[in-house]
C-alpha cells in the first residue's frame, strides 16, 4: 500500500468512528491531560527535509511510520524553523531565537540560556541525545544524561568524528556495514532500554536528531533500489503531483509558485566545476526537465532516488524507536514531535572524502547534493530553499502525537508556530513555570508560546511576530503579513500569506506603509535580540571552524 493510500485509509477509517465519540473528543483531551502523569517526550528532527517530502505532507516517499503518527495525531501546516541547521537547534533547545543566544554567528550561549534538559530537570526528567548536536558546549553539560553525537556530516558510512557521552570513540571502517541513520536510532533504542531498566517510572526526554537527508547523498543500496525508476518523469512533474496531493489533503489552498530557474547558491561548486568534478549529468539550476539530455535526466533521477532512500530509511528507523516505546509500555504517554531544521537544500558542495565520478552514486566514495531542481520539488509549493527566509527555506512539517493527551486524529492545525514554541510547550506539560533566572542571571521572556492549547483545538490567539534572520536574509511574519528580503541589499518584499502563501504577489509597492510598519518592528527585534546575545562570548576561532562544517 502506498504511503498516500495508507494515509487516506487512516483518515477514512477514523471518519467512521461514531458521532457520540466525536462529540466528546474535546472533553477527552482535558480529562487525559489532567489525569495523565507528566508525558515522556521524543523530539525527532530531520536535517534538510523538504516541506513536501513526507507522505502525509503530499510526498510520494514511503513514510508509513510518520504517516501513522500524523493520522493518529496532528499536523501543523504553518510551522517554521530558522532556515539553517545550527540556528534551528538553538531555537529548539533554548526556546529563544539564535540571535538572542549568540548563535548567529555561531558563538557561545549566555549563561542564562538553559537547554531543554536543564529546564525539565526540576520535574524529574532524564534526558538523552542521539544524532547531530551542532550546539555550543559539551552535551552532558547541557543536562543530558547520555549522548551519541555525529559531528561529521560528510560521511554516512564511516564518520570520523563520533562521541559517546562527550568522549571520542573509534570510527567505523567501510566494511563494518555502519550507516549513520541506523546508528542514531540504535542508540536511541539503547538509551530508552537503559532508562526502562534503571529509571522506570521517571519521565524522559529523547532528542533524536537525524542527519538525513542532509548532503552528501549517501544511502543503502537496497533502499535506493526501491526508488530506482520512480523519478524519471522529472522534478517539474513530481512537484505538480505533490502540490495536487497537498491540496487534496487540505494542507493549504496555495498556488504552486513558479520555479526559479536561475537560482544558484553562491557558495556552490561553480557550474563548470560541477561538470569536471562530478560529471556531465550534473545540473546547477532548476531548468525545465525537458531541456535536460538523456544522460542528465538519468543522473538527476538517480540523485532523487537516493534522497528518497534516505528519507525512507529514516522513517524505518523511527519505526524501531516507536516499537521500543511500545515494548516499554510508554507509547501512550509519550508526546512525539517530528520536524525539519530547514527546507530542502539547493547546495552542491564537495567535501569530506571528495567525489569519485567512477563510484556508484550514493556510495561512500560519491559526494552529491540534491541541487536546486529537486530541492524546488521537495519544498513544494514554496519558493527558494535552505538558507533563504522565503517559505521554502523556513517552512517545516510538524507532527504531534500523544495518545494520552491528544484526542484529535488526523486533524490539521493552521495557526503559525515556530521552533521557539517547543520549550514553553514542554515546560507547561511538565508543570513548571518559565524560570526568571538561570545560573544567577536574569532571563528574557520566551518569544514563543506553548502549543498545548492547540492540542485540543485550533489556537486562534495571535502569536508574537515571528522573527527570521540568517546571514543576509531576513523576514518577519506578523499575523498573515510577512516581509522578507533575499540578500543584504535587497528591498523588502511584502506578502499576505492568507491569500498568497507561495509568495507570488509582492505587495510592497502597493502598501509601502505596511512594509515600513513591519520593517520597523523587525529592526527593533533585531536590535533587542542582538543585545541579549551579546552577553555570550564568541567561540574560539578553532571551534568556529568546526561548527561551520
Amino acid at each position: 500500500m502506498s504511503c498516500r493510500m495508507s494515509f487516506r485509509f487512516f483518515i477514512v477509517a477514523l471518519a467512521l468512528v461514531s458521532l457520540s465519540q466525536s462529540s466528546h473528543a474535546a472533553d477527552k483531551v482535558g480529562r487525559d491531560q489532567s489525569s495523565a502523569s507528566k508525558p515522556n517526550v521524543v523530539f525527532i528532527l530531520a536535517d534538510d527535509l523538504g516541506f513536501s517530502d513526507l507522505g502525509c505532507y503530499g510526498g510520494e516517499i514511503a513514510t508509513p511510520n510518520l504517516d501513522t503518527l500524523a493520522a493518529n495525531g496532528l499536523r501543523y501546516s504553518q510551522f517554521y524553523n530558522t532556515a539553517r541547521c545550527w540556528p534551528s537547534r538553538a531555537a529548539l533547545l533554548t526556546g529563544y531565537y539564535a540571535q538572542q543566544v549568540n548563535r548567529d554567528p555561531q558563538g557561545q550561549r549566555p549563561k542564562w540560556a538553559a537547554l531543554v534538559p536543564q529546564l525539565l530537570k526540576p520535574a524529574g526528567y532524564r534526558s538523552y541525545q542521539t544524532g547531530k548536536w551542532h550546539v555550543d558546549g559539551p552535551i552532558l553539560a547541557g543536562g543530558f544524561e547520555r549522548s551519541y553525537d555525529i559531528a561529521d556530516q560528510d560521511r554516512f558510512f564511516n564518520p570520523q568524528r563520533l562521541t559517546l557521552n562527550d568522549q571520542q570513540i573509534a570510527s567505523p571502517s567501510l566494511d563494518e556495514g555502519y550507516y549513520v541513520t541506523t546508528a542514531v536510532a540504535q542508540r536511541g533504542v539503547q538509551f530508552l532500554n537503559e532508562h526502562q531498566q534503571q529509571h522506570r517510572g521517571e519521565p524522559f526526554f529523547l532528542y533524536l536528531a537525524f542527519t538525513s537527508p542532509h548532503f552528501p547523498l549517501h544511502a543503502l543500496p537496497e533502499d535506493i533500489a526501491r526508488y530506482k525508476d520512480r523519478y524519471r518523469e522529472g522534478w517539474d512533474v513530481v512537484r505538480e503531483q505533490r502540490w495536487k496531493r497537498q491540496r487534496e489533503l487540505g494542507l493549504h489552498a496555495a498556488d504552486l509558485s513558479a520555479p526559479e530557474r536561475t537560482t544558484f547558491p553562491k557558495w556552490n561548486v561553480d557550474e563548470a566545476g560541477l561538470k569536471t568534478k562530478i560529471g556531465a549529468g550534473e545540473v546547477g539550476r532548476a531548468v525545465p526537465w525537458t531541456e535536460l539530455s538523456a544522460e542528465q535526466q538519468q543522473f538527476q533521477a538517480t540523485k532523487m532516488a537516493i534522497h528518497a532512500a534516505m528519507v525512507d530509511r529514516m522513517d524505518r528507523e523511527i519505526g524501531r524507536v516507536l516499537e521500543q516505546l511500545r515494548a516499554m509500555q510508554a507509547f501512550d504517554n509519550t508526546l512525539i514531535f517530528f520536524a525539519s531544521d530547514n527546507g530542502a537544500s539547493a547546495e552542491q558542495i564537495i567535501r569530506g572524502d571528495m567525489h569519485d565520478p567512477a563510484a556508484p552514486l550514493g556510495s561512500a566514495k560519491s559526494y552529491l547534493g540534491l541541487g536546486p531542481g529537486w530541492s524546488t520539488a521537495a519544498n513544494t509549493p514554496f519558493r527558494k530553499h535552505k538558507h533563504w527566509t522565503h517559505e521554502g527555506g523556513i517552512a517545516t512539517p510538524l507532527i504531534a502525537h500523544w495518545p494520552a493527551g491528544i484526542a484529535a486524529k488526523g486533524e490539521l492545525r493552521r495557526a503559525p508556530g515556530h521552533l521557539v514554541d517547543i520549550a514553553p510547550t514542554l515546560l507547561e506539560l511538565a508543570g513548571l513555570p518559565a524560570p526568571k533566572t538561570f545560573h544567577e542571571e536574569s532571563r528574557p521572556s520566551f518569544p514563543g508560546r506553548s502549543l498545548v492549547a492547540s492540542f485540543a483545538k485550533e489556537d486562534v490567539r495571535p502569536h508574537e511576530p515571528l522573527f527570521f534572520k540568517h546571514q543576509d536574509n531576513r523576514a518577519l511574519r506578523h499575523g498573515d503579513w510577512k516581509i522578507t528580503a533575499a540578500g543584504a541589499d535587497a528591498a523588502w518584499e511584502l506578502y499576505d500569506l492568507s491569500q498568497d502563501r507561495s509568495e507570488m504577489h509582492d505587495l510592497a509597492a502597493k502598501q509601502p506603509e505596511k512594509v515600513n510598519e513591519l520593517a520597523e518592528l523587525w529592526t527593533a527585534r533585531s536590535t533587542e535580540y542582538a543585545q541579549q546575545g551579546a552577553t555570550g562570548a564568541p567561540l574560539p576561532r578553532a571551534e568556529q571552524g568546526k561548527a561551520k562544517k
